[in-house]
């Protein structure tokens, strides 16, 4: 029989200042690492209250990954105002020049899972959460002022073909390429993407995008539409095609490695933000609707006009706390900033806060990082992990015992009134969707290398599709310039035969 030896203590430590490690109800383990079990090698206790409540607990560990945006990387800082623009909104924190309210931003891909590579080919998520004194603003923007539809009921059949297939599990080049070219208002963000502003080098050196039209509205119930850009201070600075695959490969955490390294050492990272302005009697004349958000607005028209200016500047402490349970909603506004009748925008008002119910739980809003800095709803009560004191005994309807105080929020009844029968209504794809990819073609090559870059990234992705996409694909691009489909179609079909 083998001699009976005492469990010892995996670390030992004679500091006063170290914690005492315990169980999660609070009672002291001497060894983490022992079981209890009948004699040396008999089985073990069903009473070890430690080991089931860790095993228990680790089966549990893992959380639902976002749908889209799943990896990414955060840090806390501040936004300053550096202009005024209370002519255009009665927003508190826009109130005056020097005002700080403190954020947190996170950035993300789109596309790929939490293990995906951080160079992907991939539009990048900027999404910002201000902590203002009248409740959390978020800003969930994009690295690129346009997107692929201006359709939400696309947007779950778009993501599917960006994803994995059904059967094989793999990505599908002829998925991913049929449905943009089936579907061409994706042509001004396609090549958006395909350009070398698709591999951005990290999280610091890219510019971010409402996309969205939202209003900057006042007390007296007036109101402008403004699209937002963040332009960053470090400059743009991108990979080419191979640089990105080349890191993915060595480092498929670069951009969260780059944005946490830099922070520590005191390189904080900042951007100024501007705001473009379109009165509703603007909007109305517009040669396209407003709400497409597949269209800039011509900067000639709608000069940016600067207003403040955000600066990150401390890491968060734990990843799992404070990133993975970040949760953003363009549906968190504050009084004097409004959604628009954007149709993608109203879809993202229900379907982000859906999805953190069912990633976090019905009270995400009570985890740290979430938080607004006070809040007082005791209509909304109890649910799977309440931690707070639940509102107590205050009555849970409106109660005339013990009465609130209610503020008015100014309304735009007097610019906004709605008529109309319900229809079923999507966009059509006209000659207008291809004058700003247009654009976009002749300034990529103002600069040196830009569009032949252009032209290979989108064959050494389309050299993967079947050949019916790869020809549907270049005509396409071919009405944008028919010299670009022809090269795209020519380096493909010569790529795919290598």
């Amino acid at each position: 029989m083998a001699p009976s030896v005492l469990p010892q203590p995996a670390v030992t430590t004679d500091s006063p200042d170290a914690e005492t490690y315990t169980a999660s109800n609070g009672c002291p383990v001497f060894n983490p690492r022992a079981s209890q079990r009948l004699g040396v090698n008999g089985p073990l206790l069903l009473q070890d209250f430690h080991l089931i409540d860790l095993l228990a607990h680790f089966d549990r560990e893992r959380i639902p990954e976002r749908v889209v945006h799943a990896k990414g990387a955060g840090a806390y800082g501040e936004f300053e105002v550096t202009d005024d623009i209370s002519d255009l909104t009665s927003a508190e924190f826009l109130s005056e020049v020097g005002k700080k309210t403190k954020i947190f931003t996170r950035f993300s891909t789109v596309g790929g899972e939490k293990a995906s590579p951080d160079t992907a080919r991939d539009p990048r998520g900027f999404a910002i959460k201000l902590y203002t004194d009248e409740g959390i603003l978020d800003w969930v923007f994009n690295n690129t002022p346009v997107f692929f539809l201006r359709d939400p009921s696309k947007f779950p059949l778009f993501i599917h073909t960006q994803k994995r297939d059904p059967q094989t599990n793999l990505k599908d080049a002829t998925a991913f390429w049929d449905y943009l070219s089936t579907n061409q208002e994706s042509i001004h963000q396609v090549m958006t993407l395909f350009s070398d502003r698709g591999t951005p080098y990290g999280y610091r050196f890219m510019h971010g995008w409402s996309g969205h039209t939202y209003k900057f509205t006042k007390e007296d119930g007036s109101y402008v539409y403004v699209q937002i850009t963040i332009k960053s201070d470090q400059g743009i600075k991108n990979f080419t095609n191979d640089e990105a695959i080349k890191m993915a490969g060595e480092n498929p955490d670069f951009a969260t490695e780059d944005l946490f390294e830099a922070i520590a050492r005191g390189d904080n990272p900042s951007w100024t933000a501007y705001v473009q302005t379109m009165t509703p009697e603007q909007a109305a004349d517009f040669r396209w609707s407003i709400f497409d958000l597949t269209k800039v607005w011509p900067k000639s028209q709608f000069p940016l006009r600067r207003f403040g200016r955000l600066t990150l500047n401390r890491n968060p402490q734990n990843y799992f706390a404070e990133v993975e349970q970040a949760a953003f909603s363009p549906g968190h506004t504050v009084p004097g900033i409004e959604p628009s009748a954007d149709p993608v925008l109203q879809s993202r008002l229900f379907s982000y806060n859906d999805t953190h119910r069912h990633r976090l739980g019905v009270n995400y809003l009570q985890i740290p990082v979430n938080c607004p800095l006070k809040a007082y709803n005791p209509f909304e009560r109890d649910g799977a992990m309440r931690v707070d004191g639940n509102y107590g005994a205050t009555p849970n309807y409106q109660s005339s015992v013990m009465p609130m105080h209610y503020r008015k929020v100014p309304t735009n009844e007097l610019h906004e009134e709605w008529v109309g029968r319900a229809l079923d209504f999507s966009f059509e794809v006209t000659e207008l969707d291809f004058e700003q990819p247009r654009a976009l073609w002749q300034v990529l090559g103002r600069t040196k290398g830009q569009q032949e870059n252009l032209i290979y990234n989108v064959a050494s992705h389309l050299k993967n599709a079947d050949s019916r996409v790869q020809k549907q694909t270049a005509e396409m691009f071919s009405r944008v310039d028919r010299s670009l489909g022809e090269r795209i179609l020519a380096l493909t079909l010569k790529m795919a035969k290598q």
